[in-house]
């Protein structure tokens, strides 16, 4: 009563099979590997971005900045949609 014998993972593969069909499941397979691949990147990407600098300052918020005014917004031509 523990893991899977090999005729459960038979029985599971003629299901995707069926399910599925031959052609789709590399294509599926092919895709789901893309995305782990993906989702690897960016767990990489958030971990070194969440390491705390090797200089930590003090940053002062935006309600208590007083000596740096705020830049102008400008608009994107990216921002515009196409009339």
């Amino acid at each position: 009563m523990g893991g899977l014998q090999p005729w459960h993972w038979v029985i599971v593969i003629a299901v995707f099979v069926l399910l599925f069909g031959a052609k789709k499941l590399p294509d599926a397979a092919r895709s789901l590997g893309r995305s782990m691949r993906i989702f690897k990147s960016e767990i990489k990407e958030m971990q070194a971005d969440s390491k705390p600098e090797t200089s930590p300052e003090a940053t002062p918020i935006a309600s208590e900045r007083i000596d740096a005014p705020t830049p102008p917004q400008t608009e994107h031509p990216s921002d515009k949609r196409p009339a």
